[in-house]
């Protein structure tokens, strides 16, 4: 099939293979960040860690909305629906995300609370105008990709007047978090993070562009190259980020030109302008606050934001103790170095969000079966 069979030929993955080899030599490390979790379930799918050499790393980033929405998010979620009596709607993938008291969204669903999943914000758009009565709000998450939908329902909603809709906004920005990895105490205590390069996001940069990631590349020397989420996509990608670094370059290059363009989507880019400003701090799981990093729902919109409509103040709450999702999140650690990994933390009985969400770096490896080859477990 035209587009998709021809960036999963073997053979041509394993000429890319040998040319990343060949390139990548025998005398020093590298390690690349996938930011994105496509990139990391697309790794993991298709067993591309078995096609590098040993001495290049793939890392895994904070690149899942869903995981980096810490439990106080959740929280405040679940008391909007079980104690004020809304309409809560939000994506299929936040509903299993383990929050405090032994809650999540699906089970405060079980205790009464009307909780709906949604394919799009429209949908909570309608709900409302289908149950005038209803307070009905819309939990909108995820990074540049998805924001520009929760921007247009926000639109409509305003232009129909709707008294009973608003926004709990978690819409949050990639530029800052990729700096963040870098600038982290972590980082400055140990020296810099062994990370040479990122494989940049796809569908984040379709929206935002390329341009954006060059004063980051240049400021901190370290290339980027945003890839599609095929695996051809991807090695070619790996190829790219070890060519800049035998160069003693750090550039911004787009592998994904077939859908990625320097300026990005600029109508989407204005209504989110036109929708949300930029929170002066907002709070990541395993990353902490993170300056001008997340959107609000803009000032003379308040009416719609469900945070000045309910008077929600947001507090933090501590991961589980064991559960490594923090850290995997920084790209310190992997998903088989968490002692819940496989045990006690599997998908049908998730401890963090990284085994929830679809794009979570645990439940990548745990559902291709890439961790069995180290821990002995059988397939």
């Amino acid at each position: 099939m035209k587009y998709i069979d021809e960036f999963r030929d073997g053979a041509l993955a394993r000429t890319i293979a040998r040319n990343i080899r060949q390139e990548a030599g025998t005398e020093r490390n590298f390690g690349f960040m996938e930011f994105c979790g496509g990139h990391t379930h697309a790794i993991a799918r298709y067993g591309l860690t078995d096609l590098l050499p040993p001495r290049l790393r793939m890392i895994h980033g904070p690149g899942c909305p869903v995981c980096v929405l810490p439990i106080g998010w959740i929280d405040m979620a679940i008391g909007l629906a079980l104690e004020q009596g809304v309409m809560l709607c939000t994506y299929g993938d936040v509903m299993r995300v383990p929050a405090s008291a032994g809650l999540s969204l699906m089970r405060a669903k079980a205790l009464g609370a009307d909780i709906r999943m949604v394919c799009s914000p429209h949908d909570a758009v309608q709900l409302a105008i289908r149950h005038p009565r209803r307070e009905v709000v819309f939990l909108a998450i995820g990074f540049e990709t998805t924001a520009p939908a929760t921007a247009l329902a926000l639109r409509e909603a305003i232009r129909d007047d709707l008294q009973n809709f608003t926004v709990l906004c978690c819409h949050v920005l990639t530029p800052a978090a990729i700096a963040n990895v870098l600038e982290s105490g972590e980082a400055r205590r140990h020296g810099a993070l062994p990370i040479d390069g990122f494989v940049g996001p796809a569908h984040v940069s379709i929206v935002i562009g390329s341009s954006p990631y060059a004063a980051f590349a240049r400021k901190h020397c370290k290339p980027v190259v945003i890839a599609g989420f095929e695996p051809l996509d991807v090695m070619q990608a790996i190829l790219m980020l070890v060519r800049q670094i035998n160069d003693g370059r750090a550039e911004v290059e787009n592998e994904f030109t077939r859908a990625v363009s320097p300026v990005g989507n600029l109508l989407a880019q204005a209504v989110m302008e036109e929708m949300f400003e930029v929170r002066p701090s907002f709070e990541w799981r395993g990353l902490g606050a993170i300056s001008r990093s997340a959107l609000k729902v803009r000032s003379s919109h308040v009416r719609f934001d469900a945070e000045q409509r309910f008077g929600l103040h947001y507090q933090a709450v501590p991961d589980h103790k064991q559960c490594e999702c923090g850290a995997i999140l920084r790209g310190v650690r992997k998903p088989r170095e968490c002692k819940l990994f496989g045990t006690v933390c599997t998908p049908d009985t998730p401890m963090g969000s990284c085994m929830v969400s679809s794009e979570g770096a645990c439940a990548a490896h745990y559902s291709y079966g890439r961790f069995r080859d180290h821990t002995g477990v059988p397939a």
